[in-house]
């Protein structure tokens, strides 16, 4: 129904100052919300950092909130011609504005994103129930922002001449204004100088993305080049922190101080573990325990990351950063082991040095001609081994043979794809070989019944077998890249061949708990389980520092820190049609974060 009573030029103008003064209310409204992002992010240390924080917590509510108003309420100002019909349409629009930011924050809280189609698909699912239980609570709030938006709008109405008389409108827009731009410009220069405490807070709002401008800071000789990329490659080592552990981790379990070996035969598929190509090993693997179905946390170099961590590679950054060595380490260390660290490329890999065994000596080698690499660091193993008193010792031994497989002659294959899988097999029977030398080894040091010896590889490799061009490594997340031999020697325990799915990530919960005695819940400190834990997992996992790898039974599911994913079968072929199951990638996103610092 059209209203008569003023004309169309004073109705709409009383419309716009209500649409104002409206707006800011709701603004305030916005800002109240928006201290959910404040208590779940870390608190800005230095002064300026907090500065920061409240000027973009009034800029980014107050250009929001205004910046909707006048997309969609403003224009409607001059197509609805009812005033009742326009602040009706003004509270709906305000009611689910708000109920979706209160929905954000939840998000926010639970897995420290903000609402993508996929996140909120995530949220609601039915078999989310937990998280959706309480997301929809949120919903039971949603009337009753109605009603008060309604009282608010009468107010606001009625009162519109007393509060335009006040001459406050044009301060407080100054204040929205200023904050906004100054928050801008202060990221300006914290994007360009690297300063962490200003820069950290960059995902902390919603629908928040600052200005940068390096570039035009650059040509008006504000911004030096050479100096920019010195910073740059300094900051580097910023990360968020992780607190590992989560608990503090208790020992109410009864330990057995026995010797440890690992060995990592680096760049070793499962299948290559076979009675032809390598018969030494495989015989060892019949006598002793054999995960069959074992796979890898990543796909290059850092599945050694999730061996001894127990997490996935993308914490790497944070853990090296922070300078945390494995909970595994620590707690060997604590109980006096001694360490002798072997490698057949003397830890070339700065993983090793810079983090999983960060302050720890190395047994450097003066390798020789006479013999491979791997057969004189297993010589040094041995001597070092000799050398050890009746204390426990932790051994790492490093077989770099299998990496370097395309220096191996061919004399059958005729295509380059046939030369590398030969080269590939040759390099593993010299493998095999070495695994014969290390146990002949062990038998005459007699060291069988006094040590667990666990015989792994960082991660395999691909010669194409899922059809997506894929050689070698770091790739894909495919089972040719990622599934690996697993094999244990424990003495006192019977052999036998496990055909469950397990991972890198549960190689440290289970000597923590079934060797040193460690009784605390494996999610304190490990996105693993017991190796022998054979009750159902949904799924596997593995990753890099951008991404993470969620693989089930029937496909695997590839997130980025963003929410987006990816969807292969079992094949690694991509699925363009299909959506993951919604608690595989809630649990995904879940993972990605769980470990990181919310709050100081």
């Amino acid at each position: 129904m059209v209203d008569n009573v003023n004309t169309y030029g004073e109705r709409v103008s009383r419309l716009v100052g209500w649409g104002h003064w409206f707006s800011f209310f709701n603004i305030i409204a916005a800002m109240l919300i928006g201290t959910r992002y404040i208590t779940q992010s870390p608190w800005p240390e230095t002064l300026l950092g907090q500065f920061y924080l409240a000027a973009s917590w009034v800029g980014h509510f107050g250009f929001l909130v205004f910046a909707l108003y006048l997309l969609v309420l403003f224009p409607l100002t001059f197509i609805i011609p009812s005033r009742k019909l326009f602040r009706l349409v003004a509270v709906c629009f305000a009611t689910v504005g708000l109920t979706v930011l209160l929905i954000d924050t939840q998000a926010y809280q639970t897995i420290n994103l903000h609402l993508t189609p996929v996140v909120w698909e995530v949220l609601f699912s039915d078999e989310s129930s937990n998280i959706s239980a309480d997301l929809q609570h949120l919903f039971i709030v949603l009337p009753l922002i109605f009603l008060l938006q309604l009282a608010l709008s009468e107010w606001v109405w009625r009162k519109q001449r007393k509060l335009s008389h006040k001459h406050v409108g044009r301060p407080i827009a100054a204040l929205f204004f200023i904050s906004f731009i100054t928050s801008h410009l202060i990221y300006v220069w914290a994007d360009a100088h690297f300063y962490s405490p200003i820069t950290a807070q960059k995902a902390n709002f919603p629908l928040s993305y600052p200005m940068t401008a390096k570039s035009f800071m650059e040509r008006h000789g504000l911004l030096d080049r050479d100096e920019y990329l010195e910073r740059l490659e300094q900051s580097k080592g910023d990360a968020e922190l992780v607190q590992y552990p989560l608990e503090r981790i208790e020992f109410n379990r009864r330990s057995n101080p026995l010797n440890i070996l690992v060995v990592s035969i680096n760049n070793l598929r499962s299948d290559a573990l076979n009675a032809e190509s390598m018969p030494a090993t495989y015989q060892f693997a019949q006598n002793n325990l054999s995960f069959n179905n074992h796979f890898s946390s990543s796909n290059d170099s850092y599945g050694v990351f999730g061996l001894f961590y127990g997490l996935p590679s993308s914490y790497s950054s944070s853990i090296q950063t922070q300078g945390s060595r494995p909970i595994l380490i620590d707690t060997l260390k604590e109980k006096e082991y001694q360490f002798g660290l072997f490698s057949g490329d003397n830890f070339d890999e700065p993983l090793y040095g810079e983090t999983v065994f960060r302050g720890m000596n190395f047994t450097g080698i003066a390798f020789n001609d006479r013999t491979s690499a791997d057969s004189q660091a297993i010589d040094a193993w041995a001597n070092w081994a000799t050398e050890q008193g009746k204390n426990p010792w932790f051994s790492y031994l490093e077989l770099t043979t299998v990496d370097n497989f395309s220096a191996y002659p061919t004399t059958q294959a005729q295509t380059a794809a046939e030369k590398l899988k030969e080269g590939y097999f040759e390099s593993v029977s010299e493998a095999d070989n070495e695994i014969a030398q290390l146990l002949q080894k062990i038998a005459e040091l007699e060291l069988s019944e006094s040590t667990v010896i666990v015989i792994t590889s960082n991660h395999a490799t691909e010669f194409n077998e899922s059809k997506t061009n894929s050689w070698g490594s770091n790739t894909n997340y495919s089972r040719y890249q990622l599934q690996v031999p697993m094999i244990i020697h424990w003495p006192g325990t019977v052999a036998g061949e496990y055909q469950h799915r397990t991972s890198h990530l549960d190689l440290s919960v289970t000597l923590l708990q079934d060797l040193l005695g460690v009784s605390s819940n494996p999610s304190d400190f490990s996105s693993g389980r017991n190796l022998f834990d054979e009750s159902k997992r949904r799924w596997i996992l593995a990753g890099d520092a951008r991404e993470l790898a969620l693989i089930t039974n029937k496909n695997t599911t590839v997130i980025d820190k963003f929410g987006n994913y990816k969807l292969y079968d079992q094949d690694y072929h991509r699925l363009k049609d299909q959506n993951p199951t919604l608690p595989v990638l809630m649990q995904g996103l879940t993972e990605l974060q769980r470990f990181y610092v919310k709050s100081n």
